[in-house]
């Protein structure tokens, strides 16, 4: 289901969307944004110098630290009285990451979020059960409000508490699931084990997002739930949930470029790269009143594929992002991305899927340990198990490593993003 005439326009049809209302954003921001003001002073640039999107290259980039460091609104572009919603980030890392919408704001995001919804084949006939976060989170108002616009009925009763979710999930009849993959894991593994339970849900799919998963937790999941899984992709900085979605082909997510320009940089020279080329992933936004963000870095590793969708969708696909440039571990001099241990587990399948990893350094030498969560099986062969899976890992991923096998359910479960990684290595 194609939603907006928008998803299917020509590469050129696209491109003067995109320059049209790149053009009008630069204007705003050089005018009412100090920050990007004094940025394009320094580099010697005006709004009449963007005159294609090729010039987009000129423009400095925003990281989040900009965001820090401008908190709480130094990079709002409207009046405080204009602003009818405000949303942040944890602040886990120092101060959080403040984002502001204008009431359009907030129409867009419910119109992508249709798109969304509409990708997954959900309609007015599905009840949504919001799993995601509320409050300062984007993720449960972002897809709560365009599931209400798409007509469904939903149900917010955000993270955690897994005995409610699925007591409501049967009482309520819920469709379609919309949370974290690995908060989605932890429910299938949940109704897998109690007898009769699947058969009397009528769960059909999963909108996933907020962290990166693998194809193999796809599988598991819809094989556990016997649904279809769908991967969404957004960051509060852009928008929230509503930037990118996969449709029903799942052969990459459709990115909304008629609000966010996509691009692909070197993360180390910053130059682009061309489709297909992987790299850091870099958003601009075109629609937003709020906080118009430039050159935004995600820190999302990924290609870009500008082929036309087997769905009719014209929007450029991005792959999935299999890590991030900067949680990347680096560990002996070998690239290590926590996804990878996942894949390595799910594709054993002697263990569940949950695991830690913890990063020490004795001396000038890094050490890993893996802590990996066993099955239900009372009459496993410890030793055996142990050997196989830490070989299995090793192999997978080219580095030794330490294992710890815990006991079923060892491993804290979380509704919202999942903490896989304790690097306790001394700069």
């Amino acid at each position: 289901m194609i939603w907006d005439l928008n998803e299917c326009l020509s590469r050129a049809e696209m491109e003067q969307i995109q320059l049209q209302r790149l053009i009008r954003t630069i204007e705003r921001v050089y005018e009412n944004v100090p920050f990007y003001r004094d940025k394009m002073d320094i580099a010697g640039l005006r709004p009449a110098d963007i005159k294609s999107l090729d010039d987009l290259g000129k423009l400095p980039f925003t990281n989040k630290t900009d965001l820090r460091d401008t908190y709480p609104f130094g990079l709002f572009a409207v009046s405080q009285d204009e602003i009818v919603r405000l949303h942040a980030s944890s602040g886990t890392t120092g101060k959080p990451v403040v984002v502001g919408y204008t009431q359009n704001d907030i129409e867009t995001w419910s119109d992508l979020i249709v798109r969304t919804m509409h990708a997954a084949r959900v309609s007015s006939k599905d009840t949504v059960q919001v799993a995601y976060g509320y409050g300062l989170f984007t993720g449960g108002m972002g897809v709560h409000y365009g599931a209400e616009k798409v007509g469904a009925r939903v149900i917010p009763i955000s993270g955690g508490n897994t005995r409610k979710q699925i007591e409501l999930m049967e009482d309520f009849q819920t469709t379609v699931l919309a949370c974290t993959p690995s908060y989605a894991l932890h429910l299938a593994e949940v109704i897998k084990s109690t007898p009769g339970l699947r058969e009397r849900l009528r769960l059909k799919t999963a909108i996933l997002g907020a962290e990166p998963w693998t194809e193999q937790m796809r599988h598991q999941i819809e094989d556990l739930l016997e649904i279809s899984a769908f991967d969404i992709y957004g960051l509060s900085e852009i928008i929230g949930p509503g930037v990118a979605h996969e449709c029903e082909c799942k052969n990459g997510l459709h990115i909304n470029e008629d609000h966010f320009i996509p691009e692909i940089i070197d993360p180390e020279t910053l130059e682009s790269k061309p489709p297909g080329e992987e790299g850091e992933l870099v958003f601009t936004t075109i629609t937003k009143e709020g906080i118009p963000v430039i050159r935004y870095r995600t820190r999302d590793l990924t290609t870009l594929n500008y082929e036309k969708c087997a769905c009719g969708r014209t929007l450029v696909r991005m792959q999935k992002c299999h890590g991030r440039s900067d949680d990347m571990l680096i560990i002996r001099g070998v690239n290590l991305f926590p996804s990878q241990v996942e894949a390595a587990l799910i594709d054993l399948n002697l263990t569940t899927s949950h695991y830690h990893l913890q990063v020490s350094r004795e001396g000038t030498l890094d050490k890993l340990k893996a802590v990996v969560e066993m099955k239900e099986a009372a009459d496993t062969d410890l030793e055996n198990l142990h050997r196989t899976v830490q070989a299995h890992i090793q192999n997978c991923i080219g580095l030794s490593l330490e294992l710890e096998l815990v006991e079923p359910n060892g491993i804290e479960r979380f509704s919202g993003k999942s903490k896989r990684v304790f690097d306790n290595r001394k700069n």
